[in-house]
């Protein structure tokens, strides 16, 4: 249990990779091989055969057919890979080094390239298997629904081909990264106050200074923590908890993670399940981290609004995506609140947080231009109307700043 944050982080690194989905593609080609050379070697059992003139391939016919489907695959899937790094280092120049994890992830990308290499190897091993007859006993042996298979599959990759050329420039549209950088900012807004507590806390908290502190063992940003762990392991021990980082902090080996009150000195497996509730990693990601994908909105509207570029329409747009996450904060089902805390205190994520890595952010870029700074004001006139009372006096301080 006490490994499941490292396993976490594991699950979180192989979905933002680039290589897991073609790798499975490739074992089901490698199974798809092996269960078409079953269908050929019991042809005669199944209860529906092909016409003759599907099945009539010799076995030069055939290896020439396969050798060219894999050579022909090979060269596009080549091509491809091409067009994504090109795609992968135009959006990191432009819209900045921290959005190359979105095009990591895209699904679509990752399809693509597993299925002209699951294709790829299907025709291989296919074309392995042929055979010519030989004098001394040795017949011939063509893969007849094999081959006819590798012909589906080619003509799969030919479509996979079609979409991958429409798709790439979808990805590198600068409208379509900033709606997916901030339908994922409301998609964890969401999560986030669908799982705040209802309750107020029932346990009070002992005074003083924390009996033991826990440092961090290595160095890096905080990417996941389990937290329904560590309210188990203080529940069951009588413990309180208070992990002072947050989440996308960066952490030294002198950083102070956790500071626990108990009633006696901690056992070393008992400060080792503490420790491993936490992981660390090379960079920060979006996982339980709101505030990163506002961050990366806001580093958009600094390179649109830069001299260079001077995009202003691109910066209202990221603009709009911030004000609509800001708006469910404090809209959507009561919006964030301060949580309750029972026997395990952590930096949790409000109103004032979200905002304070938005529009504040991006003032020193939006104040030099007229049609930005006017549209930002208006975004936050209208949140300001809509926000709860709470909520209001820091919108206005911000909408006061960028009046002229």
């Amino acid at each position: 249990m006490g490994k499941r944050a490292q396993l976490l982080k594991i699950l979180q690194d192989i979905r933002a990779s680039y290589w897991f989905l073609p790798t499975v593609l490739v074992f089901l080609g490698l199974f798809l091989a092996a269960v078409m050379a079953w269908v050929d070697r019991h042809a005669g059992s199944l209860p529906i055969s092909l016409p003759k003139t599907f099945i009539d391939t010799q076995a030069e016919g055939a290896r020439t057919t396969l050798a060219v489907i894999a050579q022909a695959i090979i060269g596009v899937t080549g091509v491809t890979f091409s067009m994504t790094l090109v795609a992968v280092s135009f959006a990191s120049g432009n819209y900045g080094p921290r959005l190359v994890g979105n095009f990591m992830r895209d699904r679509g990308n990752q399809l693509c390239l597993g299925v002209l290499i699951a294709t790829f190897v299907y025709t291989v091993i296919v074309l392995r298997s042929v055979q010519d007859s030989i004098d001394g006993g040795v017949a011939q042996y063509v893969p007849q629904y094999s081959i006819i298979m590798a012909l589906v599959l080619t003509l799969c990759c030919v479509f996979t081909l079609i979409y991958f050329i429409h798709h790439v420039p979808e990805t590198i549209n600068v409208s379509r990264i900033s709606a997916t950088v901030g339908l994922a900012l409301d998609r964890q807004l969401r999560d986030l106050i669908d799982r705040q507590p209802k309750a107020a806390p029932v346990t009070a908290w002992p005074n003083g200074r924390a009996n033991t502190t826990l440092t961090a063992s290595t160095s890096g940003y905080i990417q996941t923590c389990n937290f329904e762990r560590l309210t188990n392991l203080a529940t069951d021990n009588d413990w309180f908890i208070r992990m002072r980082p947050s989440i996308g902090d960066f952490l030294t080996q002198s950083t102070v993670v956790f500071e626990i009150w108990s009633d006696g000195d901690l056992t070393g497996n008992e400060k080792n399940c503490i420790m491993d509730c936490y992981a660390v990693g090379f960079t920060r990601t979006e996982n339980q981290n709101p505030t990163f994908l506002a961050e990366q909105l806001v580093e958009m509207i600094a390179r649109a609004l830069s001299p260079g570029v001077n995009d202003p329409y691109t910066a209202m747009d990221c603009l709009n995506r911030l004000s609509a996450a800001l708006t469910l904060a404090c809209g959507y089902h009561g919006g964030l609140s301060p949580a309750a805390v029972d026997r395990v205190d952590y930096p949790r994520l409000s109103f004032y947080a979200l905002f304070a890595a938005s529009f504040p952010q991006c003032r020193q870029y939006v104040t030099p231009d007229a049609i930005t700074r006017k549209h930002a004001i208006s975004l936050l006139d209208h949140l300001h109307d809509t926000a709860r009372p709470q909520d209001q006096s820091v919108i206005k301080a911000e909408r006061d700043a960028l009046k002229p």
